[in-house]
């Protein structure tokens, strides 16, 4: 990669020496090493640059939605909004953190990466012609933070100003230089038209089509059912090494159904091109159909290497019962992954034992090299069964019967301070019963979450299910 370094002096008034710092401007910015591609890249390895553009696909989703302001906590955007939007920098997709320029035609950074400045591209425009400007970078950034979703607070926290340093450059200033990933976090920021906002309530949802500048517009939509995006002809980064030959469908459509259920069948009916199964037993079960033999539908599992995420339950430690940590390692006991494997998800399922599993990153074995190193400094912090043995959750011989780890799990609430009386735990020192509510997001999760609760009764302990919507969970 080529990157441009000067040096920058600056005459300090208190001081009589001079302040040295090496500024870089380059396409790209890594968060570790060199960017893969030079800034003479003409594309990325995974793309066509040749491939046609044209055709219609129709995919899913579930619910509904109100909104056209995928920005704001309030309502439901539609499904496939962000493709109206482009973003200052974007990332490959064979590289683990690196930001390319979009909006930016580069990027300039010192090295301690205290600020960040974008200078912006001259094609880049609105859907309406109007070029983009570093006062929309601007107005983006502080309505985003003074208006936007609670999460752009959280995520730009660290950015002290954005100001405008020519025609075509906007710089964003840091609290310090402690946040090496900030430079390329605030690449990401999706600009947003000043002009198209003037006399319009952010804050608030709204089913007028905006004005954007990504490679889709809204071509038609049925509010809550259905939306239509069609391919910009005109859009100016076609061209641009980081997005050529992406982007290629004339048309997205998004269809809405009521539930996963009914998408699944519509898919099965043809109308939806593509769908990600996520239920191992609809996986197993659902898709023995004649046009999956015949082929008319693919059915393939994909190998990857992709990081993935994690599914659990999560205690709210605020609550008294949930704060001592043997009794969160007791409720561990009474989930039964085994047999919840076996009996419900046909054991298409590995065990999560990393919150960084399938990766790299994954923890594996007992503290050992530079981890080890780092570790010892909080040895006296940190419990020393980590030093000493492997971490993994409760297993069972997938039976269902519980009885060794039902009886592990009470003596750990014993030693916590709980007691069993006709039936029900009771702290024994306020006489309190234990009880808890377990929120669900699906009810798919219900028949997962029964048998924990039948195993948590056994312990003694009430535990009362409720499904609530996304929503409720932000509110």
């Amino acid at each position: 990669m080529n990157i441009i370094k000067f040096s920058l002096l600056i005459i300090s008034i208190t001081f009589p020496s001079f302040l040295k710092a090496e500024i870089n401007i380059a396409h790209a910015i890594a968060m570790h090493g060199e960017p893969k591609y030079p800034d003479s890249f003409q594309y990325v390895d995974y793309a066509n640059p040749d491939a046609p553009k044209g055709g219609k696909i129709i995919l899913s989703s579930t619910g509904s939605y109100d909104s056209f302001n995928p920005f704001i906590l309030k309502g439901t955007a539609a499904a496939g909004i962000g493709n109206l939007y482009e973003t200052l920098t974007t990332g490959s997709s064979d590289e683990a953190f690196t930001e390319y320029g979009l909006i930016a035609k580069t990027i300039e950074w010192p090295d301690d990466r205290s600020w960040v400045a974008f200078t912006i591209r001259e094609e880049a425009v609105w859907h309406d012609g109007k070029k983009i400007s570093p006062e929309d970078v601007i107005w983006t950034f502080n309505t985003l933070m003074e208006k936007g979703h609670p999460f752009y607070k959280y995520y730009y926290g660290d950015v002290v100003e954005v100001i405008q340093e020519n025609d075509n450059k906007v710089r964003f200033n840091f609290k310090g230089n402690t946040n090496l990933e900030l430079p390329l976090i605030v690449g990401q920021l999706p600009v947003l038209p000043k002009h198209y906002w003037t006399n319009k309530n952010f804050e608030e949802t709204s089913m007028d089509i905006p004005i954007g500048s990504g490679p889709y517009k809204i071509k038609n939509f049925d509010a809550g059912r259905t939306i239509t995006y069609e391919l910009d002809s005109d859009y100016w980064g076609k061209n641009i090494p980081i997005k050529k030959g992406t982007e290629n469908f004339g048309i997205i459509q998004y269809e809405y159904y009521k539930d996963r259920s009914i998408e699944r069948e519509a898919f099965k009916s043809g109308d939806i091109d593509l769908f990600s199964e996520n239920t191992s037993k609809d996986w197993a079960t659902s898709y023995d159909t004649p046009a999956v033999q015949n082929g008319l539908i693919k059915k393939e599992l994909i190998e990857h290497q992709n990081p993935q995420g994690m599914q659990g339950f999560a205690f709210n430690t605020r609550k008294e019962i949930f704060e001592d940590k043997r009794v969160r390692e007791a409720l561990s006991y009474a989930f039964d992954f085994e047999w919840t494997n076996k009996n419900l998800f046909y054991n298409a399922y590995k065990r999560t034992n990393s919150f960084f599993e399938n990766s790299e990153l994954a923890s594996s074995g007992v503290p050992s090299g530079r981890e080890l190193d780092l570790l010892n400094d909080y040895k006296e912090l940190l419990p020393q069964k980590l030093f000493q043995e492997e971490y993994n959750p409760p297993k069972t011989d997938g039976s269902g019967f519980m009885r060794k780890e039902l009886q592990e799990a009470t003596k750990l609430l014993q030693d916590a301070g709980w007691e069993l009386q006709e039936g029900k735990l009771i702290n024994k020192k306020s006489g309190s019963k234990f009880e808890f509510e377990l929120l669900l997001v699906s009810p798919a999760f219900e028949r997962i979450v029964l048998p924990f609760k039948d195993n948590l009764a056994k312990l003694g302990i009430d535990v009362s299910v409720r499904t609530i919507d996304s929503a409720q969970y932000q509110n």
